[in-house]
C-alpha cells in the first residue's frame, strides 16, 4: 500500500480481517465470562482487550507497517511509539464496563489520525453486528456483519449510507453515557433543552449522531482519543463534528496530555452549534 496516497477503501478492506477476529475473540470471552482486573488509573481490564489489541496490532502491521499505532492497552503499559503527522488509534474494545455486566453495546475501534484529525475510522459492534465506517472525506456507512462471517471485502457487505439529520431546535435529541454520566452532562443536556435521550455505552454514541437517531453527544469528564477516534471519524464523515467548549475542533496527537481529550460536545450538523450560540454567547455558557 502507498501510504502517501492512502486508499481509505483499500485500508479497510486490509483490516477487516483483524476487526472480524477481533470481535469474534470478544464475543466468545463475551458468552463463558472472564476475570477482570485494574489498571493504575482503576479503570477495568480483560484478557479480552489485551488479545484483541495483540490481533489488531497485527493486522495493522501487516496492512500499514510505517505508521505508528498508539493502542489502548500498550499505551497504559508505558509502550507508546513517537508518532508524526499520521498515526493510527486503536481501542480494542470500548465499553469495557458494559461488556463486564452483560450489556450488547462494547465495541472493536480503529481510527487513522492525519494532521490533528480523525480521517478514517471503522467502529465495530461485534455482539450485535452492526459495522460502522469511514470510506472518505464525506462517505459514512453501516453494516450488519457477524464475527463469523466470510465477507473479505466492504464491497461485500450490504452497506448503507448513513448521514447526520437537520436538527430541529424545538426537538433536539441527545445520546448520553450509561456508564459515565455527570451532574455537568445533566445541566447541559438541560440547558440545551434536549427534548428526548437515551443512554448507551461506548462509541456507538458518536454512530447514531452519525446515522441521524441523535442531534448531540455531550462528554464531560476523562476519555482518551483512542475511545473517540473512529467514532469522530464516522460522524465527521456523515456530516457532524466535535467541539471543545470553546467552540474548536477537537484534535489528537496530544502526547504531552497522555492522548487524554477535553470535554468535548459531538454534534450531527456544524449549524447547531451556531444555532446554539446565536445572539454572541458562547459554549462555555451552557456547560
Amino acid at each position: 500500500m502507498n501510504v502517501q496516497g492512502l486508499d481509505y477503501l483499500a485500508l479497510a478492506d486490509r483490516l477487516l480481517p483483524s476487526i472480524l477476529a477481533a470481535g469474534r475473540l470478544e464475543v466468545g470471552y463475551f458468552r463463558s465470562g472472564l476475570a477482570v482486573a485494574h489498571k493504575s488509573d482503576a479503570s477495568p481490564v480483560t484478557i479480552a482487550d489485551q488479545e484483541a489489541e495483540a490481533i489488531l496490532h497485527a493486522g495493522l502491521a501487516a496492512a500499514a507497517p510505517d505508521i505508528p499505532v498508539i493502542a489502548e492497552e500498550a499505551a497504559a503499559a508505558g509502550h507508546i511509539p513517537a508518532i508524526g503527522d499520521r498515526f493510527f488509534l486503536v481501542d480494542p474494545l470500548d465499553g469495557t464496563k458494559s461488556f463486564i455486566s452483560g450489556n450488547r453495546d462494547f465495541t472493536v475501534n480503529v481510527a487513522l489520525i492525519e494532521n490533528g484529525r480523525p480521517t478514517f475510522g471503522v467502529v465495530y459492534a461485534p455482539a450485535t453486528g452492526r459495522m460502522f465506517a469511514s470510506l472518505g472525506p464525506d462517505i459514512a456507512i453501516e453494516a450488519l456483519v457477524q464475527p463469523d462471517s466470510v465477507v473479505t471485502s466492504f464491497r461485500d457487505m450490504q452497506a448503507t449510507r448513513i448521514t447526520t439529520r437537520r436538527p430541529d431546535l424545538q426537538a433536539l435529541a441527545a445520546i448520553a453515557s450509561r456508564t459515565h454520566g455527570t451532574a455537568e452532562a445533566e445541566a447541559f443536556l438541560l440547558r440545551c433543552g434536549v427534548k428526548e435521550r437515551r443512554n448507551i455505552g461506548s462509541s456507538l454514541k458518536f454512530c447514531l449522531v452519525a446515522r441521524g437517531e441523535a442531534d448531540l453527544y455531550p462528554r464531560f469528564g476523562s476519555i482518551y482519543e483512542w475511545d473517540t477516534a473512529a467514532g469522530h471519524a464516522i460522524l465527521q464523515a456523515a456530516g457532524g463534528c466535535v467541539t471543545l467548549f470553546d467552540g474548536r475542533d477537537l484534535a489528537y496527537g496530544k502526547s504531552d496530555k497522555q492522548f487524554k481529550n477535553p470535554d468535548f460536545i459531538a454534534w450531527g450538523r456544524r449549524e447547531l452549534v451556531t444555532q446554539m450560540t446565536r445572539g454572541g454567547g458562547d459554549l462555555a455558557t451552557l456547560s
